[in-house]
């Protein structure tokens, strides 16, 4: 996961970005992780994880 152009990590669930987000700062409460304005998902979505990663 990238944050602001920084890698920070590999998101394994939701949660995992939503920690990401707090850790950088961001705010998480009514975060639209839906929104492709705001979040660019790649390989999976904020519904949909990809068991392996690779």
């Amino acid at each position: 996961m990238t944050v602001n152009g920084e890698r920070v990590g590999v998101a394994y669930s939701l949660f995992d970005v939503l920690e990401f987000l707090h850790e950088a700062g961001l705010p998480t409460k009514d975060t639209a992780v839906d929104d492709p304005e705001l979040i660019d998902w790649q390989g999976g979505g904020p519904y949909r994880w990809n068991s392996t990663v690779g």
